[in-house]
């Protein structure tokens, strides 16, 4: 059997979550042949390169711009714009599907499944077609063509019930969760991590994520991780700048000023998040669909910072609703939110036990049974 996963690189989710989905097939199914693609690149490298530099750029310095966007994407004339210029688009894709004769497809980008599915609805392939909707929030862009679509994989009920709403039969759509790196499912030895750290297993930690893929928000950033610092709040913190040099220095220079030395690491890119969420008691974050799901499995209450207008904003919403997160906007008292979250052991329990309402710690194993089995 062949599977062909696709993915798009317009943030680092879509190809993270193909990645799991192919990690994962190779694992259990060896009679099953997968392969990668970016879809976009494949189809045309130029309108690629030109449309993933403007979403970073957009992300990054105009995020308003990008949440406009996103919002008028989901009807009117930019939703048929970009539905057309797939269709144009899908007759490249055609050449390589009929190269590689999958049996089924996958696709953790709405592009490729738009593709996709015009030409099954055109009878040019016979393919199944399995989308994964990497979000915490539904957007119409992923449900082009669902006539076509065999499986739906959504994050929680209340995203089946919206797909539901848009006229898709109930068998076609699967609870899940997004799919995540099998890692987060192994039980680590916290001890040795954090004597590895030099943490002190007495302490609270709070796991910082200040990178971002853009850099989004440097100021803002480093202010919250000062307010962290000043706690009174006996905490040690793990901050990650990722490949942002500036976050890094500027971490490196709050830390001095702080004296915080004793209770602070900064680390660079690393791809230790599963052994570091799993000795952390709070995550800093981006509310990314990627990382959420990470943080929900490793049942890690979440601080939200800096999300990106549209479907980050949208999520950072669900989740303080449900009571797992609290989201500091520009509005937000963020001293004073951070003292009483941090001094409060109960609201910090609460949050935790409520991660198990949306945790989906073998969202990519179900995933995978599902489409095979």
């Amino acid at each position: 059997m062949k599977v062909l996963i696709f993915y798009a690189s317009y943030g680092g989710g879509h190809l993270n979550a193909a990645r799991s989905i192919d990690e994962c097939i190779k694992n259990n199914y060896k009679n099953v042949d997968t392969e990668l693609i970016d879809c976009m690149k494949y189809v045309n490298k130029t309108v690629e390169k030109i449309t993933t530099g403007a979403y970073r750029q957009m992300a990054k310095k105009a995020p308003w711009a990008w949440g406009t966007i996103y919002s008028t994407s989901q009807k009117g004339p930019l939703a048929h714009l970009s539905s057309r210029s797939n269709k144009i688009m899908a007759i490249k894709l055609l050449k390589l599907l009929r190269e590689k004769k999958p049996d089924i497809i996958v696709s953790t980008h709405p592009f490729s499944s738009q593709m996709c599915s015009y030409l099954k609805r055109k009878e040019k392939i016979t393919s199944k077609i399995a989308t994964i909707m990497t979000d915490f929030a539904p957007h119409d862009q992923w449900l082009v063509g669902h006539d076509f679509t065999d499986y739906f994989f959504v994050a929680h009920d209340k995203m089946k019930n919206y797909l539901i709403s848009k006229e898709i039969p109930e068998n076609k759509i699967f609870v899940s969760g997004i799919p995540i790196s099998n890692r987060f499912l192994k039980p680590y030895n916290k001890e040795e991590i954090l004597k590895e750290y030099n943490l002190d297993k007495n302490k609270k930690t709070v796991l910082f994520f200040g990178g971002g893929e853009f850099g989004l928000g440097k100021t803002k950033t480093l202010s919250i991780f000062e307010d962290f610092i000043a706690s009174k709040e006996p905490i040690q913190i793990i901050a990650i700048s990722g490949r942002n040099p500036k976050m890094k220095e500027g971490f490196e220079e709050i830390v001095e000023k702080n004296n915080a030395k004793d209770f602070v690491r900064i680390l660079g890119f690393t791809n230790q998040v599963p052994e570091l969420m799993s000795i952390s008691d709070l995550v800093v974050t981006k509310p990314g669909g990627l990382t959420t799901s990470e943080s929900l499995a490793s049942n890690l209450p979440m601080v939200i910072i800096n999300p990106i207008p549209g479907q980050e904003e949208e999520n950072a919403e669900f989740l303080e609703n449900k009571g797992i997160a609290i989201w500091l906007k520009k509005s937000t008292d963020t001293e004073k939110s951070i003292s009483d979250l941090l001094s409060n052991p109960d609201k910090l329990a609460q949050m935790k036990e409520s991660t198990n309402i949306l945790a989906k710690p073998n969202s990519t194993k179900t995933i995978c049974d599902t489409i095979l089995k």
